[in-house]
């Protein structure tokens, strides 16, 4: 069998506030530094000879996976970063709360704004205000987006599953892919076959590993679970 890692990063400084990050680089929580270890040693007590790592180009992933690499004695593994397994762009919300944004337009708006599979924020006029958005990890004339909904995200995130990642999935390799909540929801769509609708409700827990093990050959998954139970969330069935 192929094994498949997704891992959330861990709790983020802005996950703490309770503020819409997207592309925006924060760090990483002395709790998800935590959480990032123990996902070392999930990973390491499977046993799992994994060959190696993709993450996106935001620094609480990259940390999660370095530090998980650690625990692992695996700091040596090839390791890919792209920006197309960055998070969700949020736009006009991006270093908003999302307690105070609901105050202002209404929860019902906001939860359109979060949860809709195909309606993105208002778009961000200054990203300039946050230099993380506009600095030299972005490759030139590259249209990166200044907002999305998570059907645009699965439209970046799917052409580099398809061209870079699945391709070494189904020739054998195990492989760790570190990343955020709906680039991760955008793979679990792909790989689960999940409807729009259904893959609104999906939520991926921070620092907890999801665990897909593949069919040999194929991208059919065969069962995938999260290894810490205790703080596992609902997956979709399989397909």
């Amino acid at each position: 069998m192929t094994y498949l890692a997704l891992i959330r990063h861990g709790q983020s400084e802005w996950n703490l506030q309770n503020r819409f990050t997207g592309w925006v680089d924060v760090k990483l929580t002395e709790e998800g530094r935590k959480q990032a270890i123990n996902t070392g040693k999930a990973l390491k007590e499977t046993g799992i000879p994994f060959g190696a790592a993709y993450t996106s180009v935001l620094t609480r992933a990259i940390l999660t996976l370095n530090l998980a690499l650690e625990e692992m004695d695996q700091l040596w593994l090839p390791v890919i970063k792209d920006w197309r397994l960055n998070e969700r762009h949020y736009g006009g919300l991006t270093g908003l709360n999302k307690a105070e944004t609901a105050e202002k337009h209404g929860e019902a708006q906001v939860k359109i704004w979060r949860r809709s599979y195909d309606t993105p924020p208002p778009t961000l006029e200054d990203p300039s205000a946050f230099p993380s958005l506009t600095d030299g990890r972005y490759v030139a004339g590259v249209d990166t987006p200044v907002t999305e909904s998570l059907k645009t995200t699965l439209d970046r995130v799917q052409p580099y599953w398809e061209s870079d990642i699945a391709p070494r999935v189904t020739d054998g390799e195990n492989l760790l892919i570190a990343a955020h909540g709906n680039s991760l929801r955008a793979l679990v769509k792909l790989l689960f076959d999940v409807s729009d609708d259904e893959i609104v409700g999906v939520e991926i827990p921070t620092g907890n590993p999801l665990l897909i093990e593949l069919e040999d050959g194929t991208l059919n998954v065969k069962s995938a679970r999260y290894l810490d139970e205790a703080r596992a969330t609902a997956l979709p069935k399989l397909p």
